[in-house]
């Protein structure tokens, strides 16, 4: 009985892992470092990915981990512009009241 002989084994990217961890944590614990180390990993695991798909796999989590990073930078950047027009409008009322 012969055994079908396979390739070398893919391994997944480490690059891939950090990114989703990162991007995991862009929403829970560091919002804008998390967020930032999620995108910049993903990118460059989706290089890699690229350059040697025969070696090395881990594509859908890199763009988990890219979308959850750039997830929280847009909701972010939406809560500091919500605020800022709420604050700056409520500082005018109290201005033009005085």
């Amino acid at each position: 009985m012969s055994t079908p002989l396979s390739g070398p084994a893919r391994q997944t990217s480490p690059l891939a892992i950090t990114s989703l961890v990162f991007g995991l944590l862009g929403f829970l614990l560091l919002p804008l470092i998390g967020s930032l180390v999620a995108i910049v990993t993903g990118h460059l695991a989706r290089g890699e990915i690229r350059r040697a798909p025969e070696r090395v796999e881990g594509d859908g989590l890199a763009v988990a981990g890219l979308a959850l990073g750039y997830v929280a930078i847009g909701l972010a950047l939406l809560t500091t512009l919500v605020a800022l027009v709420f604050f700056g409008g409520l500082f005018a009322l109290i201005a033009a009241t005085s």
